[in-house]
């Protein structure tokens, strides 16, 4: 545990010998941050979640309540991680055969929310201020913007970065009510218009 920083984290909890966590960060009852786990400043980390050695967590992410984020994670600034959600590293896990040489990455990019109980198949990218709907299965990569649900998870239209509201574009185009920036659409990805 890294002791050069100011960091809050609760009596219950354990940060192994080894990890970094940033300033600012809160780690709630029964946790666990194994070592070479790197947690960025100012992030929350609610009760019963593992951050496994090697998964990275950038600034201001905030997990919620009974998540294992395992090695070969990686959650840039600004992440959210609903309760319960599940983020994989092997695709084919089996008990009796090891399989730590085969652990795939998953990204999630900035901005990305992942809904409660919702399930991240490893070996994906999660594009910036993604949305996924609480119980989706994401099996494959999903765009900047997108807003998923089901299982498997389809993209059923795109969201604004603000998180406030659905787009809605006209002729390719569309401002956000709520925060006012601007987007395109083109070819099925979503862009800031600047």
């Amino acid at each position: 545990m890294t002791s050069d920083v100011d960091y809050f984290i609760h009596e219950s909890s354990y940060a192994d010998e080894g990890c970094r966590i940033g300033k600012g960060t809160k780690i709630w009852h029964f946790s666990h941050i194994m070592a070479d786990a790197e947690i960025g400043e100012n992030c929350n980390i609610g009760q019963n979640v593992v951050i496994s050695p090697g998964s990275k967590l950038g600034n201001n992410v905030k997990v919620q309540n009974n998540v294992s984020i395992y090695t070969g994670v990686i959650c840039e600034d600004d992440v959210f991680l609903g309760p319960s959600c599940v983020l994989t590293n092997v695709r084919n896990p089996r008990s009796a055969i090891s399989r730590r040489n085969e652990y795939l990455q998953t990204i999630l990019k900035r901005g990305v929310t992942i809904g409660a109980n919702a399930t991240i198949v490893c070996g994906h990218t999660i594009g910036r201020y993604a949305f996924i709907g609480a119980g989706s299965v994401v099996t494959k990569d999903i765009p900047d913007f997108a807003l998923v649900y089901g299982n498997p998870a389809r993209i059923v239209g795109y969201m604004c970065k603000c998180g406030a509201e659905k787009l809605l574009f006209n002729n390719n185009t569309t401002v956000c009510s709520i925060c006012g920036v601007k987007y395109k659409l083109k070819d099925g990805i979503v862009y800031e218009d600047e």
